[in-house]
């Protein structure tokens, strides 16, 4: 088999229901995925960049945009699929379309189009140099400070999740994280075996949270614009 060291699988299942077509939706002028498709094609580390997709009308977007679509997704087309396990069955696909074997497999999502090719780079420099077998990219908590979190009763009154730190000041609580989809790698064979990112021995990568945004309802996407144009305004973009 010839090999192809490195390959970005876009996962676009079509069907979304909180915003309808989100993976192809305009996007500051632009389809949503085709943001995606030029920040992995830009970041120069990958052979490949496949759009998964059981979507006709998405493929086609997709290959406008410079992705390759050379088959529809034949498993873990539905709303119950882990997003790892459709990416791990792309990978077989494109394995046996291509006759390829691939050394280190890229998973980007299209509802994160805020994430660049420096992210992507800086992200797979980080995985090679630490010699990870999984890596997931994460942001560190800012204002929205998770230790002060509270579930509310229908009185409003409020109940602590860590009623221990409740009295802390801001600068002395540890710094928290949250994964986010932007960029996840992992060893291809790692994951074949596995199924799935997290893998044993996963490790997080931060990336900035200008970066981080996951776009899966009305309010992420009012929020990513906004940071697109602050961005863009800031010469950043």
């Amino acid at each position: 088999m010839v090999v192809s060291k490195h390959i970005a699988i876009i996962p676009a299942r079509g069907g979304s229901k909180r915003i309808p077509d989100k993976n192809v939706i305009d996007f500051m002028g632009r389809p949503m995925i085709e943001w995606t498709i030029e920040a992995a094609l830009q970041a120069g580390v990958f052979d490949r960049v496949l759009v998964s997709t059981d979507d006709e009308d998405i493929a086609q977007v997709a290959r406008e945009c410079g992705a390759e679509v050379p088959f529809l997704r034949l498993e873990c087309a539905d709303d119950h699929s882990p997003v790892s396990m459709a990416t791990t069955a792309a990978l077989r696909q494109a394995m046996h379309y291509w006759g390829e074997n691939y050394g280190i497999v890229a998973q980007l999502m299209a509802n994160c189009p805020l994430r660049s090719a420096v992210d992507i780079r800086a992200a797979f420099e980080s995985f090679i140099s630490k010699a990870r077998d999984f890596q997931i990219s994460c942001f560190k908590f800012g204002w929205m400070n998770p230790w002060w979190a509270v579930t509310l009763r229908d009185d409003g009154q409020p109940s602590r999740l860590f009623e221990e730190y409740a009295a802390w000041r801001s600068q002395d609580l540890p710094e928290l994280y949250c994964p986010t989809g932007a960029v996840w790698l992992a060893k291809a064979p790692k994951l074949l075996e596995h199924n799935n990112f997290y893998g044993p021995n996963h490790a997080f990568e931060p990336i900035p949270l200008t970066s981080a945004v996951d776009i899966d309802d009305v309010d992420d996407l009012a929020m990513a614009k906004t940071l697109f144009s602050q961005n863009a305004g800031s010469g950043e973009c």
